[in-house]
């Protein structure tokens, strides 16, 4: 499939090349490793840090863009293998990218795939050289290669492309856990050697499972390839908080200190505050939304469930710290 040149089109005034993609750290905190930084990009500069609200089939769901705007929201995610089965990469590309059709001239960054093949565990075979599994929609065998993943993000003409990467599941053997990594490693490889777009960069995602070691050696292995920034992936998967900690605390100081880190599928009040609180520059998670139409939200005083019978008749507000005075 050819790839498109649609976020090259999208935009005519963007900065010189070597501007394109750029993190600047602007204060560290004394008393832990939070940080506050600007990363820039072809479609504006993402004031770090900074959570993504996930709109998985080019929208987020409930909400029309001009609303996403007015949460300050500045970065969105997409999800590449959703759009590639609906409508299909080349048909975004086609009507003129991701941020044309989504209508968002903000930065976007979509997600490789890699999350699908861990969740869709049933119905897939992953080798070395791509994972082959079924449609949720149809069926058909979907072949994914760390290829196939980088054309259809060039397609849909985001900012950040994610690597593939072989998340699996936990508890799990070291062996099992060193396979994948490794092979993370290197599908990450292939994918920075099949990029094509110098308006598109490339996030490489440390896996390790929980083992600390592995962790760190993936975090070092990943820096020297030089990616222009870093995701910590497998995570948020089951495992308690603060194991999820543990392993932030081993990470985050084994990446490069010059680029931007990402927390992937990480949602909860607390743990956004825990993964700043490590270093952590980036979020995402379906979660916000997801509860927001469910009739539940977040609070200063803890979460509220709307549908409980108790607020039928309460005017207040649900949280009296947010209405302006």
């Amino acid at each position: 499939m050819e790839r498109r040149d649609t976020l090259e089109q999208a935009t005519p005034n963007r900065p010189a090349e070597s501007d394109w993609f750029k993190y600047q750290l602007k204060h560290q905190d004394g008393t832990s490793k939070a940080r506050r930084g600007e990363f820039v990009t072809p479609h504006g500069a993402v004031q770090t840090p900074a959570f993504m609200p996930v709109g998985t089939q080019g929208t987020v769901k409930g909400l029309e863009i001009g609303m996403v705007r007015e949460t300050g929201a500045e970065m969105i995610l997409g999800n590449t293998y959703h759009l590639s089965l609906r409508p299909g990469d080349d048909v975004v590309a086609d009507l003129g990218g991701l941020h044309k059709f989504m209508n968002w001239q903000g930065p976007i960054l979509t997600d490789s795939g890699g999350f699908q093949i861990f969740s869709l565990a049933q119905m897939r075979k992953i080798t070395e050289k791509e994972a082959v599994f079924q449609s949720h929609i149809d069926g058909r065998k979907i072949h994914l290669s760390p290829e196939r993943s980088i054309e259809i993000q060039e397609n849909l003409g985001s900012d950040i492309a994610m690597v593939l990467d072989h998340v699996v599941e936990l508890p799990n053997e070291t062996k099992v856990i060193r396979e994948a990594m490794d092979r993370s490693i290197r599908w990450a490889k292939r994918c920075q050697d099949a990029a094509t777009r110098k308006d598109q960069a490339q996030f490489a995602i440390v896996q390790g499972g929980l083992d600390e070691g592995l962790r760190v050696e993936c975090a070092e292995r990943l820096g020297e390839l030089e990616f222009p920034g870093y995701a910590i992936g497998g995570l948020s998967v089951g495992e308690p908080p603060p194991e999820m900690y543990r392993i932030l605390d081993a990470t985050c100081p084994a990446l490069p200190a010059e680029k931007p880190r990402y927390l992937m599928g990480v949602g909860r009040p607390e743990d956004l505050l825990e993964g700043i609180r490590r270093g952590v520059d980036l979020f995402d998670c379906v979660m916000p939304t997801r509860n927001g139409r469910n009739a539940l939200a977040f609070t200063d005083q803890g979460t509220v469930r709307l549908r409980n019978a108790k607020y039928q008749r309460d005017s207040t507000p649900l949280d009296p710290k947010s209405v302006p005075q």
